[in-house]
C-alpha cells in the first residue's frame, strides 16, 4: 500500500499510516482569475454536487469564500447525510488557496488548489489529502473505495468549473 511506511524500532517492525493523496490536473481555456474565483464559489460548488444534495448550512453560504472563512456543508454520501466544515487557511490570489477540515467524518482533510496560466489556458491542480477514521480498516477503505469515490467527486466538480469558465455562464456566478 502506498500510504504505509515500515520502520524498525528496537528490532520490531511497525508501520506508520500516511494520508491518502489525490492529485488532479484540469486544463481550462479561460483566464486564471476567472478559474480561481469559480473554484472558490460556494454557488458553483453546490451546483457541481447537486447529485449529493449538498448545501451550505453554516459559515459562508453564498458567493466567494475568502481567507479565514469557513463553510459547513451537508451532503448525502453512501446513503447517509454528513456534515463537513472547512476553513480557508491560505489564499494567494489568483495562484492558490488551501482549505482544511475543521470538523467532519475524516480524521483529517487538506485540499490545496493551485493555478497557473500558459497562454489562454489555466492549469488547475488539486492536491487532496485525507485520512479516514478507524485505523487500518480506514486505510483499507481508502485504498479500495474512498480514493476512487473522492477522485470521481473532484473530477465532476472540475468539469463543472471548466464548462462554466469556458462559456458565458460564469457571469451568473461571479
Amino acid at each position: 500500500m502506498d500510504h504505509l511506511t515500515y520502520i524498525e524500532v528496537n528490532k520490531v517492525t511497525v508501520f506508520q499510516l500516511h494520508m491518502a493523496l489525490l492529485t488532479i490536473e484540469t486544463r481550462i481555456n479561460a483566464p486564471i482569475e476567472r478559474v480561481f474565483d469559480l473554484s472558490r464559489s460556494i454557488d458553483l460548488h453546490r451546483l457541481s454536487m447537486a447529485h449529493t444534495n449538498e448545501t451550505a448550512i453554516a459559515g459562508r453560504m453564498t458567493g466567494l469564500i475568502e481567507l479565514n472563512e469557513t463553510v459547513t456543508w451537508k451532503a448525502k454520501h453512501f446513503g447517509i447525510y454528513q456534515t463537513l466544515t472547512v476553513k480557508i487557511i491560505a489564499l494567494d490570489k489568483p495562484f492558490s488557496f488551501i482549505d482544511t477540515m475543521q470538523k467532519g467524518i475524516f480524521n483529517s482533510m487538506h485540499h490545496t488548489h493551485s493555478f497557473s496560466q500558459k497562454g489562454m489556458e489555466t492549469i488547475m491542480l488539486d492536491r487532496f489529502e485525507f485520512s479516514a477514521p478507524l485505523g487500518l480498516l480506514g486505510k483499507l477503505t481508502e485504498c479500495f473505495f474512498l480514493k476512487n469515490y473522492m477522485t470521481k467527486l473532484l473530477k465532476e466538480r472540475n468539469l463543472m468549473i471548466k464548462r462554466i469558465a469556458e462559456s458565458d455562464e460564469w457571469k451568473k456566478l461571479l
